[in-house]
Formats: C-alpha cells, sequence, structure tokens
C-alpha cells in the first residue's frame, strides 16, 4: 500500500509531507500540516494519551515524567508530615469494594503509602496519587525508587529502612509478615547502606525516571528517607514535628487486621505486593501535586482518564474533605469530582476522625471510620444542598463496613 511520505514536528509528532507531490496535492497536504501543527500549539503543555484499556506495557519514562510536571499545580502546606498513614480502620472496607464491584479502571488518591494497598484491593489499570504537599510527592517518587529496586517485600522493608538483609540467609519471597516485622524490628539501620540506598534513589529519579529534582526537592528527600532510617518501622505520621503519641507505627499498620482478624496491607502477601510493584515499574502510578479544590490537577486528570478510556473506580479522600469545609472551598472540590469520568460503581474511601462525633459506623478499638459513598449519589446529593457541613456528607448516603465477628 502506498503510504505518504511524513515527516516530525517540533513536537516530535509524525505529519504528513507535501514534499514531490503535485501542486493541488500540495496545497491539500500543506493545509493538512498547517492544521496539525494548530492542534499541536493548542496542546502543547499538555500531556498526550498514549495508554489504551487494553495495553499492558506502560508509559515511558518520558511521558511518566511530562505528567508529574504538567499535571502538578504549585505546592501548598499542610500541618503534618504524613510518613505512614494514621488510619487503623483502612482495611474495613476492602470486603464492600468487592462486593460493590470497584475494581479495574483507574484509581486516585491521597497521602502516603496506604494508597498501595488500595491499589492492591481495586487492581486498577492506571493510579494517581494526589497530594497537596510536594514534599509528599517527593516521598512517592522515594516509594518508586524503592518498588524498582526492590524484587521482594523484604527487599522493599530492607531498602526502606536502610536494614540490610544477611549475606548469609537469603530472604524467602514468601516470608510472612511475622518473620519480616521480627527481623526488621531488631536489626540495625547502616549508614553505609543508607549513602548507597540513598544514591540509588536519587539516580533513579532522575535518570530511570526522568523526573529533575530541585535543591528544595533534593532536600525533602534527604529529610524523608533520613527519617525511615531513623525511626524504622516505629515511624509514624507526625503533627507539626510531633508524634503526638497515639498514631499507629508503620508497624502497627502493616499488622493490621480488618475487622474478621484477616490481614491485608500490600506487604501481607507476595501476590499483592507484586501487582503493586509492576504496576510502579510500567509507570502508571503517578504523582501529582495538587489541591482537591484548585482550579488545575484534579480536572486534568479527569481529561486525562476520559481520553483513555478509563472510568474511576475509587478515590481515596481520607479527610482531606473536612479541611476542605474548614477553608469554604469544598464547592470547587465537587466540581472537580464532575469532572471525573465515573459511573454507577465509582466509589469514595473516606476515613472519618472520631473527634468531634461518633460516626454510627464506628468499630470498637478505632480512632478513625473507613467508609464507602458512591460517586454519583455523592453530586446528586450536593446538587440537592444535602451538604451544608463535613458532618452532614459523613452521614449522608455512607456505606458502611461489615461488622466485625
Amino acid at each position: 500500500m502506498y503510504k505518504l511520505p511524513t515527516v516530525s514536528d517540533s513536537h516530535g509528532r509524525r505529519v504528513i509531507s507535501a514534499v514531490n507531490q503535485p501542486s493541488w496535492r500540495s496545497v491539500t497536504y500543506a493545509l493538512m500540516i498547517a492544521l496539525t501543527l494548530v492542534v499541536n500549539s493548542a496542546t502543547a503543555g499538555q500531556s498526550v494519551w498514549r495508554l489504551r484499556p487494553q495495553q499492558s506495557d506502560g508509559l515511558s519514562s518520558a511521558e511518566f515524567a511530562r505528567l508529574v510536571r504538567d499535571l502538578s499545580e504549585d505546592g501548598g502546606f499542610f500541618r503534618s508530615d504524613n510518613f505512614t498513614s494514621n488510619e487503623t480502620s483502612y482495611l474495613h472496607i476492602v470486603g464492600k469494594l468487592r462486593e460493590l464491584g470497584a475494581t479495574g479502571g483507574a484509581y486516585i488518591g491521597v497521602g502516603p503509602e496506604q494508597n498501595f494497598t488500595y491499589i492492591a484491593k481495586v487492581r486498577p489499570r492506571i493510579a494517581f496519587l494526589i497530594d497537596i504537599r510536594r514534599q509528599a510527592i517527593i516521598q512517592h517518587l522515594m516509594f518508586k525508587a524503592v518498588f524498582h529496586l526492590a524484587s521482594s517485600r523484604s527487599q522493599y522493608l530492607s531498602l526502606l529502612l536502610s536494614k540490610p538483609l544477611p549475606k548469609d540467609k537469603p530472604a524467602s519471597p514468601d516470608a510472612s509478615v511475622a518473620e519480616m516485622m521480627s527481623y526488621f524490628s531488631q536489626a540495625a539501620a547502616d549508614d553505609g547502606a543508607y549513602a548507597s540506598n540513598l544514591a540509588a534513589i536519587r539516580k533513579a529519579i532522575k535518570e530511570d525516571f526522568q523526573v529533575p529534582l530541585s535543591d528544595t526537592d533534593q532536600s525533602s528527600l534527604d529529610y524523608v528517607y533520613k527519617n525511615f532510617r531513623d525511626e524504622g518501622l516505629e515511624i509514624a505520621y507526625r503533627m507539626e514535628g510531633s508524634r503526638g503519641g497515639w498514631f499507629p507505627s508503620l508497624k502497627d499498620l502493616i499488622e493490621q487486621v480488618d475487622q474478621h482478624g484477616k490481614m491485608g496491607n500490600f506487604l501481607a502477601t507476595r501476590e499483592d505486593y507484586e501487582f503493586v510493584r509492576d504496576l510502579h515499574r510500567k509507570n502508571l502510578v503517578i504523582p501529582v501535586v495538587g489541591d482537591f479544590a484548585g482550579k488545575k490537577a484534579l480536572a486534568a486528570i479527569g481529561d486525562y482518564l476520559r481520553r483513555g478510556g478509563f472510568i474511576v473506580s475509587a478515590f481515596y479522600t481520607s479527610n482531606v474533605e473536612q479541611y476542605l469545609f474548614q477553608n469554604g472551598v469544598f464547592s470547587g472540590f465537587a466540581e472537580n469530582v464532575r469532572k471525573l469520568p465515573i459511573n454507577e460503581k465509582s466509589v469514595f474511601i473516606r476515613a472519618v476522625p472520631n473527634t468531634r462525633f461518633t460516626h454510627p459506623a464506628q468499630l470498637s478499638g478505632h480512632r478513625i471510620t473507613t467508609l464507602l459513598q458512591q460517586m454519583s449519589v455523592f453530586l446528586k446529593d450536593f446538587d440537592e444542598g444535602r451538604y451544608p457541613t463535613y458532618s452532614d456528607l459523613v452521614l449522608t448516603h455512607y456505606i458502611a463496613p461489615e461488622a466485625a465477628r
């Protein structure tokens, strides 16, 4: 078959060339080139969707880096160091997620490592992690580097905590949580391992992921990684420079069980870890700096997903909506949700602090209540004015976890 000759435009895209064509065709081809360049100019600085639902090879490093850059907003402030989650109830809704068919598609989440467990359960094709703090995104790039470097759960913890594994006894890829917690609770952090690991993480972010780090970003990376070295499995959510006393440690979270006594952290099984690692290695877990009520990030993610034919299966908001109400910007978030591609199975995952009131769905022994809500129901309720306050939001049309047995 005859193929029209092509050339590359200024963005590296292939366009039809009018070279050596008859004059009447030259005009047509020239118009086509002009139209292509107009479209390309209009979309300059925006990410071009290359992944389709049936593809499995992921995104290139250049595409990943462009998404991190182009979808992000300017960083903002939050009053805590979210090294880890502080939600011991995070597994309580896993059964309901499965029951409601919240699987595949796209996942959106906020905060640190808890997202990896939800990704392992939802099994999305792509995930976006959005946080208002630039440091949180640097931390996710650090996690991504650790996933790339660690082929097993034990290696992941070894790299994350700067605690080398014993050379004379290789860790089993099927090691139990108890075995891993026992070893890493007793092993000492090693300064040599810390330095070499940090260098490898920096190299992976810069060269493998093609994400440049400013001096401030480098300082954030050093700060986060040093805290994981210094505190090990006892690292925890930290508010304004203080741990606050009651927040669960990383060890607590890994060992956490659901209301039926079953472990479910992404590090609990080899299969869950490998799924999350594979998604990272395909550059399909994309960290973005963004405000839930901002003008750019969430709307851009929604546009990106819609053009790729993806539906949001789950959106983990933690308790960010509480602060959106406090700041008087909740309606901006609702309008951003309206721009996401959803269906009747799309759900919010919310964490409600039981500090101001006791939620009816609270389970004994937990300071947080984790709930679900259908995103389509949320938009209908919002349009009907059912959410004048945060309390109204979390008490209206929520889906509670199963009761403990």
